[in-house]
This record gives structure tokens, sequence and C-alpha cells, in this order.
């Protein structure tokens, strides 16, 4: 749209054509008047039908006064000012917080954070990072350990502070007892000591343990096949390895010990568990047996 103020002289010659506001269609002779595209208004009309609406005092900024405009929004010079205290924000930096225009000073008392390494306020617009409630400048949130910058990298809070990843798991993870590498996740512990499952395995065939039946020999861990052929007591009855997996409790006599299943009579084979048995050389009876001697 092409404005031009104008002035229409009264002069005779004038008035031999017709020349009215093309709104109310009054005369514009002797008149000031603005032309918009095609069309001449007079004043009152271009203000009516032209011009914004003051978002701060509701007003018709009119066609001679100073405009200002932000967003879809538009104020008159003197109304473009800070919601709080009021001063002009014309060149000024601002911002707008729920529709209220803030000057910097103001938004940054009221509604920046403070950062908790510097005491210094976070200014809008910088970077920050935000954690269990506490808010930091980027470049104040560091590693406790190495003190370099944590940014987006992983860390883990600990009492005294919060470390990223590496310092973290040098300082504090678990060390495997076979290799001595740091575990990460994951793991076995044994006799309060922690490895890697990898790493936890037999001391006689060298096979993994994790998830797998084992015992201990003198603190050393074996699978059920390397125990019972190193360690293992023998069933007199059955003379396979007595283990403790599997075949459950067993009984013992002097240096001599059976599976339950395999402490019966040596004569008729009834089960002598829980029961009086009797002894002849090699032999255990029950009670009838020994009477039949």
């Amino acid at each position: 749209m092409t404005m031009m103020l104008s002035d229409v002289p009264v002069g005779q010659d004038n008035m031999s054509e017709q020349f009215d506001c093309a709104s109310c269609k009054q005369s514009l002779y002797g008149h000031r008047y603005i032309q918009t595209e095609d069309s001449p208004h007079c004043i009152p009309c271009y203000n009516k039908l032209f011009t914004h609406t003051c978002a701060e005092c509701k007003e018709i900024i009119e066609h001679n006064a100073r405009e200002l405009s932000y967003e879809d929004r538009h104020y008159h010079d003197h109304c473009f000012r800070c919601f709080r205290c009021e001063r002009s924000l014309a060149g000024e930096p601002f911002t707008c917080h729920k529709e209220a225009l803030l000057c910097h000073d103001c938004f940054c008392n009221e509604y920046s954070s403070q950062c908790v390494a510097c005491d210094k306020t976070i200014l809008p617009g910088s970077r920050k990072l935000e954690y269990g409630g506490s808010t930091w400048h980027e470049d104040c949130f560091v590693c406790h350990s190495c003190e370099q910058p944590i940014g987006s990298k992983a860390f883990v809070p600990d009492q005294d502070g919060y470390y990223c990843s590496p310092c973290y798991e040098d300082k504090f993870a678990p060390r495997c007892s076979r290799c001595k590498k740091v575990l990460v996740t994951g793991g076995v512990t044994y006799r309060e000591e922690a490895w890697h499952k990898e790493c936890f395995v037999c001391t006689g065939c060298g096979v993994q343990l994790a998830g797998q039946q084992f015992t201990s020999q003198e603190d050393s861990p074996y699978c059920v096949q390397c125990f019972s052929k190193l360690y293992a007591r023998k069933c007199e009855g059955c003379s396979e390895p007595i283990t403790g997996f599997g075949e459950g409790k067993f009984v013992s006599y002097g240096e001599r010990h059976w599976h339950h299943a395999c402490f019966s009579c040596s004569r008729c084979s009834l089960s002598l568990v829980g029961v009086g048995f009797f002894t002849e050389k090699d032999q255990i009876l029950c009670r009838d047996c020994s009477t039949r001697t």
C-alpha cells in the first residue's frame, strides 16, 4: 500500500473536478488527505480504516504517530516499555514473557536462573544444564575429579559432586578380581569379590561358572565335574562321588560314606536311612538280617 499525505488547494480551478474521500465521500478540497493505492482518504477515515491499535493502551496509532512493532503487535513509541520498571524499550534488548515485555535487567532478576557453581545469573540465551533442581552454566558443570566440563556426556552423581563416566569408573567402579579391569555392567560376586562373567571360571578346567552349579575348595571355585574328580568322597554303595549336588544328602559312618539311596542292608537291600543297623566286617545289616547270622 502506497501512502501520500497531501493538501488539496482551495483554488477555483480545482472545483471543476470531483475529489472526494473514498470512504465517507466528503469533499477533500481544502483538506489534508492520504493517498492509498488508487484511492484518497481523509485523515479520520484513514485512521479508522488503516492504522493499528496499540497493544498496550488500546488506542489507535494515528498516521502521524511513531509506531513500533513486535511480532504481530503494534505500539505507540511511548507505550513500548518494560512491564515492570516502565523504562522505554526502543533500541534496548528485551524479552517477551507471557505476553509481557520485560527489559533485560527485569527479566534476569525475575526469571533467570542462578548458577550454583559461580553464583552468577544465567543470562537468557546462554547454554545451561539442569539436574536435580539445580542449574549451571555449561562451562561451570565440571567433573569433580578431572575438572573438565561434562557438557552432554554421561555423568554419575556422588556425595561430593558429579563425575564424568571415565573418572567415576577409575575412582569408584569395582574391578574384576582376576583381570583387575573395571566392571561396567553385570558381573558375578563370589566371596564378596567382583568378577567379569567370562573371568569367573573353574580352577580345574577353565569352564565359565556364571549361571552354573559350582563349589569351592580352599577358596577356589570348581565346576561339579572337576570337584567330583579331584576332591569328592566316593560312595561305598555305588562308588560314584558324593558332591552334594543332585543326589542330596548322604550318610557317613566312620571313614565310610553313602548316598542316601545307597545306604541299605548289604543282604536284603532294605533302606537303613533313619533306622538302626549293625555291622559285620565290611557289611551293614538291618536288624532282621543280623539276627539270622
